[in-house]
């Protein structure tokens, strides 16, 4: 991937936007009897996101669903950009990438299905899972090996850091003895 054209954009990603449910889960939706929802989120994506925040790398979750679930992972993680309930997409990317300061080629965003087209048009590398909407993945720049919820977002969080030339140390820093 190093003589990709895509390659030298990444190391200039200083906000990565993820949808929820498809893209940090796997987008099965689970109830208990009481009607309280339950979420699988994978581990290895979490620490691919503490990864980018610790090299200064943004990250910002905006999901039209409401979840207590999705709002706990965020705190877990120490998101401090969790957009819910909001139907247009593209009007909270805008907003969030001005209100930052970014230009669109400073923005990443992963998605999953046609809602997420909305990312796609405030972001300069656009990004869908494997099992995403056709729609979405003809738009895509980039359509990952991992499925969401299941290794999507680590992936993308190794390419960013290993194009900003971080990885080595980001691997180095695990090493704790």
């Amino acid at each position: 991937m190093k003589n990709d054209p895509l390659w030298g954009r990444l190391s200039h990603i200083r906000l990565l936007v993820l949808d929820a449910d498809g893209v940090l889960t796997s987008g099965g939706l689970y109830y208990g009897p009481n009607g309280s929802e339950y979420k699988v989120f994978d581990v290895k994506d979490g620490l691919g996101i503490k990864l980018l925040q610790k090299a200064g790398v943004e990250v910002a979750i905006i999901s039209i669903k409401e979840s207590l679930a999705l709002k706990a992972r965020a705190r877990d993680l120490g998101i401090a950009h969790l957009i819910m309930g909001k139907e247009n997409k593209r009007a909270e990317a805008k907003a969030l990438r001005e209100r930052l300061g970014f230009l669109k080629e400073e923005v990443m965003a992963v998605g999953d299905d046609l809602p997420d087209l909305g990312l796609f048009s405030e972001a300069g590398i656009k990004v869908a899972v494997p099992n995403g909407a056709v729609e979405l993945k003809e738009a895509a720049d980039l359509i990952l090996t991992k499925e969401g919820g299941k290794g999507a977002v680590r992936e993308v969080s190794e390419m960013i850091l290993k194009a900003k030339g971080l990885w080595s140390q980001v691997v180095a820093s695990m090493n704790l003895e």
